[in-house]
């Protein structure tokens, strides 16, 4: 899955996002990963283990003292640098239920990488994965990094990037257009790949020839176009389908193309239309703009030229989530867009960021410190320190995603050498 993000505000941090979009620059690594961005970018600017595990894997060694770790030499990554440090420069390591994480890592390793492949054999070999053995695991057999940016202005942490937020939206849709459902989502136009570029958004609505070429593509048609937006913001979605016999199922749709022109944020555009600040620049701003002005709807959808084009999946386990860039599924809570340029796929790593706040709040916000995996990618998360946080589908997840943009650190989990 690869994606843009849904905040328009910028960060001033050295590693924050560059504000390419995902589906503005989507390096397409897989179908599905080519689609993913984060919630973020709608406003501004996602062979298994070869060695078979052995019958009576040796239980793992108790865990080894916070403190005890053994650094080992700094690791360079193209865009980061990797410090060695103990398991005490990790906050609020001791609390989380490093167990939840745990199916995460395993789906990462049906895909590992080459300093994977032993320890994931190791690691599906577990027979009695609780909290206490994931722990004792992973401190015997990874070491903590804390990750930096290499290019940090001066005066500006190296350490210190930012999170956004993305979710995997449930539309109501049609089969067939009636009522209201009459904004359709399309399969890739046959000669998508022989027109480079393709249609923009506003030629495929308006030219003959353009919606020639779309007609009998349509996967399902949703009532509102903000939410075919929000699809193809996000490169997959879950479809509530109504059938032409009135009866309902679930399917998910997702990334399978797009018509090769840069994605444009539209919050981007209500800021310099003056519909609202930077700061105040937020999906429901959006929403609430477009229903105070639906004449004008149209001319800010066409401000971004880009088009994603879906294919539709069957959604058999609905506890499953959309695939990521890594080629395994994402898992709520635990699952997270990197940059590869500084983290590859399959590593776990350390978050230390707040859970989003409402707007206006008077609360403090909450710690958010847990293990997670880097399962995605998306052309919005570029940079040392940059995460995207896949918040899932149930219900909640489009306002928490929407809502997050916090400060970040991060370390990654690495076999030890």
């Amino acid at each position: 899955m690869v994606h843009h993000t849904m905040n328009t505000r910028m960060s001033s941090a050295a590693s924050a996002s560059n504000s390419k979009s995902h589906m503005g620059s989507n390096r397409q690594t897989r179908a599905s990963a080519a689609a993913r961005w984060a919630v973020a970018a709608i406003l501004g600017t996602l062979a298994a283990c070869g060695t078979v595990p052995p019958e009576s894997p040796p239980p793992p060694a108790a865990a080894p003292p916070a403190a005890a770790a053994a650094p080992g030499a700094v690791i360079e990554q193209p865009r980061s640098r990797w410090v060695p440090v103990g398991w005490d420069a990790l906050p609020g390591w001791g609390a989380d239920q490093l167990v939840m994480a745990w199916p995460a890592l395993l789906r990462s390793c049906q895909r590992p990488g080459p300093a994977w492949v032993a320890l994931c054999a190791e690691a599906r070999g577990l027979k009695d994965p609780t909290e206490t053995a994931v722990r004792a695991w992973l401190q015997q057999r990874l070491q903590p990094y804390r990750v930096e940016a290499k290019d940090a202005p001066a005066g500006t942490p190296a350490d210190v990037g930012l999170v956004t937020g993305y979710f995997e939206p449930l539309v109501e849709a049609s089969r067939l257009p009636r009522g209201a459902f009459r904004v359709p989502l399309h399969a890739p136009p046959a000669d998508l790949q022989q027109r480079r570029p393709y249609w923009t958004r506003a030629q495929l609505e308006m030219l003959p020839a353009a919606k020639e070429a779309l007609k009998g593509r349509e996967i399902a048609y949703v009532a509102d176009p903000l939410d075919a937006l929000l699809l193809q913001v996000q490169g997959s979605g879950r479809l509530w389908v109504t059938e032409p016999d009135g009866s309902r199922r679930l399917v998910r749709v997702a990334f399978a193309g797009h018509n090769d022109h840069p994605y444009r944020s539209v919050g981007r555009w209500l800021v310099d239309q003056g519909a609202f600040t930077l700061d105040q620049a937020s999906w429901p701003a959006i929403k609430a703009w477009a229903r105070a002005n639906p004449q004008r709807v149209q001319e800010m959808l066409h401000a971004n030229p880009r088009v994603v084009f879906f294919r539709e999946e069957p959604l058999s386990d609905p506890t499953v989530g959309p695939v990521g860039a890594q080629g395994v599924a994402l898992t709520p809570g635990r699952s997270i867009a990197v940059d590869k340029e500084s983290v590859p796929y399959g590593t776990p790593v350390w978050i230390d960021t707040t859970e989003p706040q409402p707007w206006g709040s008077p609360q403090p916000p909450r710690p958010l410190q847990r293990l997670v995996l880097a399962q995605d990618t998306g052309a919005a998360i570029v940079g040392a320190v940059r995460a995207d946080y896949f918040w899932g589908w149930a219900e909640g997840a489009e306002d928490r995603a929407g809502r997050m943009k916090q400060p970040l650190r991060m370390w990654v989990l690495w076999p030890r050498r």
